[in-house]
């Protein structure tokens, strides 16, 4: 599954509907940007789901080599030590992304009003890539009650002294369609988390590496 966050706000994003008023709000570094309307980004060609009525658009600016912010958005293995709302994540091929690359991972999703709480179980299928460019994957997240389709591109792009991360994804189902300034919001949340994560590892590995 694409991507989803506050400690399991990315899996939350899943167990909607939910209150607006109890989702908080989440501190947003001045470096990420908020909703793009247009256009969608796209990997070789291929973009989100143009029908999807729950969508988030936002990017940031990673101060470290773009070899580096590769490395660590790719090595999914290593997501749960960075990124607190990953419970596991598994390799299904190995080897650099390529298409029909696919993993399996797991999220906490905290109970809601509508639904219990829950394990959510995302396998995701790398679509489209160019390293070092972009990376489309899609795939299903399936909880207790919740069944949910997304589609997540990443484009990766050199500007000035860091790399700019621009991420979309789009979520369809019965759950987040009941409530789609709920769904967005809750996506919002997890895009702009992943983000911060991503921002904050990179930039340590490439600290780290240029002071050993």
């Amino acid at each position: 599954m694409p991507g989803i966050r506050s400690t399991s706000i990315r899996a939350a994003l899943l167990a909607v509907p939910v209150s607006l008023t109890a989702l908080g709000t989440a501190a947003v570094p001045a470096e990420a940007t908020a909703h793009h309307p247009s256009p969608s980004l796209t990997c070789r060609g291929k973009g989100v789901d143009p029908d999807a009525r729950v969508r988030y658009r936002t990017q940031t600016v990673i101060h470290a080599p773009l070899r580096t912010v590769w490395k660590v958005q790719t090595d999914v293995e290593r997501w749960p030590s960075w990124q607190a709302a990953v419970t596991t994540a598994e390799r299904l091929d190995h080897g650099p992304f390529r298409p029909g690359s696919a993993f399996h991972w797991t999220t906490p999703v905290p109970p809601n009003p509508h639904t219990p709480a829950t394990s959510l179980d995302i396998t995701s299928t790398v679509r489209q890539v160019e390293p070092g460019s972009c990376i489309r994957w899609t795939g299903p997240a399936v909880g207790e009650g919740l069944h949910i389709d997304g589609v997540h591109v990443w484009n990766f792009t050199k500007v000035g002294n860091g790399i700019r991360v621009s991420t979309e994804e789009t979520h369809t189902g019965p759950q987040v369609d009941a409530n789609v300034p709920a769904a967005t919001e809750i996506l919002r949340q997890g895009l702009e988390a992943w983000l911060r994560d991503l921002k904050t590892t990179a930039e340590s590995h490439a600290a780290t590496a240029s002071t050993g």
